[in-house]
């Protein structure tokens, strides 16, 4: 009986081994696969080797809207030059991780623009090019340009950053997906955990932007709604030149026949917290250290805040993503960031589920109530069906770390008493949108 040489022989037993191993990995699929060639071997055992799926590319534009913003009091709230693209790439590598498996290839292509008719050619030549994915990083009239130009193709858009009312109502479009929270969430998630803490007293101090008077209106929306009590409402107006040491008494003074007009100290009503409309930073991260009114709780736009992300969440997997995200972009994993990990997520999700990759049918069923994505918040998470919103928990956090997570406990709500996160928002009987 002739006995192979030692080497050959433990050669041979390793690569059996691997080889069977590899079979019990890929379970059942690994014997079904109609492209696996067999091999035998003369008195040994007959194993199969799989060939790799031939790789079908799918393709997810990001569409990014460069605009003029005011300078905030802190260069810390200057955004970085990736700032939302890294988030997308970083779902385009969780995509790819399982994708391989099932033969589908994602890529990202970028486009930035400084104006709503240069994003529309730049959506022209990401869907001629075989984007039908886009994640979009734009204000709201680019958004409805883009979507009005998308009518009737096979183009389904994510809006990771536009959080106007509107967009969700009146203005609300079919190939939009809604990532980014409306400001009624942000407000709504924010009330609750402020009421549940019996902070109810509000004074509200606003900017004089658009944005700012809109998330104003959000807060006396969210206030009526919940049980809280706005005691005053005053309107900051920056005229200090940008000299962050001259801006005066934060909150201002609200005229009145009795005040002087040497008067520095704000008069304090009876109130829990303040509440800042400030979404461009200009004036806000001011309100807790100038000024003399009383010390209180600040939240709003500033303080204690209502994103989608902060980089102190730790609980449900967060810890793992941020460190990844950091491991590989070298910075913090930013709300926008998240945004548009989860816009990508929401594509290699279904394209999974959908693997023949027909537009149509992925869009349906991102559309529909079978999406289930988990991206570290605890609960399976998908789209509304009556206006495009991604219902999410909200986290409640300061800039260092969460105190909680909206909904809160206790505030039910009668279309869908099952689905906590829709008290966040316009519920269903509420909405006015027609898609």
């Amino acid at each position: 009986m002739r006995f192979a040489k030692p080497s050959t022989a433990l050669a041979f037993a390793t690569s059996l081994a691997a080889s069977l191993l590899a079979a019990a990995a890929a379970g059942p699929a690994f014997a079904a696969d109609t492209n696996q060639r067999s091999e035998q071997r003369e008195g040994g055992v007959r194993f199969q080797i799989p060939q790799s799926p031939e790789m079908v590319p799918v393709d997810i534009g990001y569409l990014r809207e460069e605009v003029a913003a005011p300078v905030p009091a802190s260069r810390l709230d200057i955004e970085p030059e990736d700032a939302g693209i890294a988030g997308a790439e970083f779902g385009i590598k969780e995509n790819n991780a399982g994708g391989r498996f099932v033969g589908h290839l994602y890529s990202l292509g970028v486009e930035t623009v400084s104006s709503p008719e240069d994003a529309v050619a730049a959506l022209e030549k990401l869907y001629t090019s075989g984007h039908n994915y886009i994640v979009v990083d734009a204000s709201a009239p680019t958004l409805l340009k883009l979507s009005d130009w998308a009518k009737d193709k096979d183009i389904l858009l994510f809006n990771i950053r536009a959080e106007d009312v509107s967009l969700r109502q009146e203005d609300c479009r079919a190939n939009i997906m809604h990532v980014v929270p409306d400001r009624y969430m942000l407000a709504d998630a924010l009330a609750q955990y402020l009421v549940k803490m019996d902070w109810k007293n509000w004074l509200v101090v606003h900017g004089s932007s658009d944005a700012d008077v809109a998330y104003r209106d959000a807060v006396e929306r969210a206030a009526r709604r919940f049980g809280a009590n706005i005691v005053d409402i005053r309107e900051y107006v920056d005229v200090s030149g940008g000299r962050r040491d001259g801006v005066g008494p934060i909150p201002p003074a609200k005229p009145h026949k009795e005040a002087s007009a040497s008067q520095s100290v704000v008069p304090s009503p009876n109130y829990d917290v303040i509440m800042v409309a400030d979404e461009a930073q200009v004036f806000g991260p001011l309100i807790p250290y100038r000024g003399g009114g009383a010390p209180r709780v600040v939240a709003g736009t500033t303080g204690l805040t209502a994103a989608t992300w902060s980089p102190g969440h730790e609980k449900w997997g967060a810890t793992q993503a941020n460190n990844n995200f950091e491991k590989r972009f070298k910075r913090l994993l930013l709300p926008i960031d998240y945004d548009a990990y989860v816009a990508v997520r929401t594509v290699g999700e279904a394209v999974t589920r959908k693997p023949d990759n027909d537009f149509e049918t992925v869009s349906a069923f991102i559309h529909g109530p079978d999406l289930q994505l988990a991206p570290f918040k605890g609960i399976k998470q998908q789209f509304r069906p009556w206006d495009g919103q991604f219902r999410q928990p909200i986290l409640i956090a300061t800039e260092k770390v969460p105190v909680s997570v909206s909904p809160q406990k206790g505030f039910p709500h009668a279309s869908h008493p099952e689905i906590e996160v829709d008290t966040l928002g316009i519920d269903e009987p509420e909405s006015v949108c027609k898609m």
